[in-house]
């Protein structure tokens, strides 16, 4: 049986309470209303960054949309009104529409701001929620593949798969009341929430049969419970197998994890429209599925390896060779390539094609996201294909360490720049809140997927494939 080590227990627990004090400061130094905005403009401008709020607003929304993708609809037709009223008017006029207009523009303008300053720390704290939890389905996703291949290298592990997998259930429940809180107006990472945007949105409009809070909320509901609910059972008949003389749990939960398998790849699909592509209700892409797939399927592959190398390291998992190290860094590998393929054909094709309602998605990232755009590339793509292409670097520990922190790092990045762009615009900095809500969910990751290990033994020993697996050798 693994014993949870106090020290990282204690780690976990500092981890938590620095996030914790990360995530309150982030919402408490947040601007609350416009004239804190001018303050913080006035000091940006002092300090020679007053172009920050406005240099890229224009380039940034071809379109007239802002960071939510909110058509300016209402300020063109003010725009419109106000050039006809100067038309017919005097020059002192004329002078007092511009000046009024002009007025107008620039309290647009803060509100703007005030919005993206606001959403921060939400944003932040949604991205680290959305990319724990989703390394725990990755696992999850992982197991019931191997269950349903009856995989005969991977039974040794599967105890680190239930584990990491404990996560979801935590996980799942502090996202769904992120979105509780959206529909509940609390913050406006979903502008298509916001019923005075869509009033004067047709393309909205449109979708409100579908993008709405309440059918939101009940398809997250299912999704959730679902994935939850394969994960309780799949661990039940896992250790109730330990004590069987047949093999009757292992054929349950070859079956649940088939059906398991079909549940996940469709709601996966809408999850990932509904909780990250809709952030920017006016682009889509049919790729988009697949895509956050391969992001959060090789982050939780990755963690399985983590973990596992980490348990060996203290002395247990005594039947894991170098052998098995070696297939978990090939998909580590495998699947890195997959979601580089994914990436480039998503960004290759809507940039070809130039089309406005598109091409404006990776203009904004490009201008305003230069830096973690492609970098997220070169941490996710590069750095693992050049490590791990290696036949002999996959079987070793450091190497395999090394290459997982930047892929899981790089990973991060990469739900960061889904969501940041969208809800923040161009005031993002990776400040208290980025830091605060990584160092939150990392420590509680620790915390509850290391006590879940503490639960029952590491090897599932009346699995019929765990001979096989114990002699895993090439």
């Amino acid at each position: 049986m693994y014993t949870f080590s106090s020290k990282l227990k204690t780690f976990s627990f500092v981890l938590i309470a620095l996030g914790v004090l990360g995530v309150g400061y982030s919402f408490f130094t947040a601007p609350k209303t416009i004239e804190d905005v001018e303050k913080i403009l006035a000091a940006e401008e002092a300090h020679g960054h007053g172009d920050h709020g406005d240099a890229h607003h224009e380039a940034a929304n071809p379109h007239g949309e802002d960071a939510h993708g909110h058509h300016a609809d209402k300020h063109d037709i003010h725009k419109e009104v106000s050039t006809s009223h100067t038309g017919r008017g005097d020059g002192h006029q004329a002078a007092g529409h511009d000046a009024h207009a002009e007025h107008d523009e620039h309290h647009e303008h803060l509100e703007h701001v005030l919005h993206q300053l606001q959403n921060k720390p939400w944003s932040a704290l949604y991205v680290g929620a959305l990319f724990f939890m989703l390394i725990s389905l990755g696992a999850l996703a992982f197991y019931a593949i191997q269950n349903a291949a009856q995989a005969g290298w991977s039974p040794v592990l599967f105890r680190v798969m239930e584990g990491i997998s404990s996560y979801l259930l935590p996980g799942a429940i502090i996202v769904f009341l992120i979105l509780v809180a959206g529909v509940m107006d609390w913050h406006h990472i979903f502008i298509w929430m916001d019923e005075s945007v869509v009033a004067n949105d047709h393309l909205l409009q449109g979708k409100a049969g579908y993008l709405n809070g309440p059918f939101f909320l009940i398809r997250a509901a299912i999704f959730m419970g679902g994935w939850i609910l394969y994960r309780q059972y799949a661990r039940k008949n896992s250790l109730k197998q330990d004590e069987a003389t047949d093999n009757l749990y292992y054929k349950k939960n070859f079956k649940a994890s088939a059906a398991f398998l079909v549940f996940f790849i469709v709601t996966e699909s809408i999850m990932s429209w509904d909780w990250i592509m809709s952030v920017d209700p006016h682009w889509f892409s049919t790729l988009f599925g697949w895509y956050v797939f391969a992001s959060f399927f090789v982050s939780g592959i990755t963690v399985i390896a983590l973990i596992t190398l980490y348990l060996k390291s203290k002395g247990y998992l005594e039947y894991v060779n170098t052998s098995h190290i070696h297939d978990l860094a090939k998909f580590m590998f495998g699947i890195s390539i997959f979601w580089t393929y994914l990436w480039f054909s998503q960004f290759m094709l809507i940039w070809y094609a130039n089309i406005p309602e598109e091409v404006t998605y990776f203009i904004t990232r490009i201008e305003d996201y230069n830096l973690p755009f492609f970098g997220m590339v070169a941490m996710n793509f590069l750095f693992p294909v050049l490590i791990l292409i290696n036949t002999d670097f996959k079987r070793l520990s450091w190497i395999i360490v090394m290459a997982g922190i930047v892929i899981l790092c790089g990973h991060y990045i990469d739900f960061f720049n889904m969501i940041m762009p969208a809800t923040v615009g161009d005031r993002w900095y990776i400040g208290m809140a980025e830091i605060g809500s990584v160092l939150l969910f990392l420590g509680l990751f620790i915390l509850v997927v290391f006590t879940a290990l503490t639960k029952a033994p590491l090897l599932a020993k009346r699995n019929p494939l765990i001979e096989e697996s114990k002699h895993f050798h090439y």
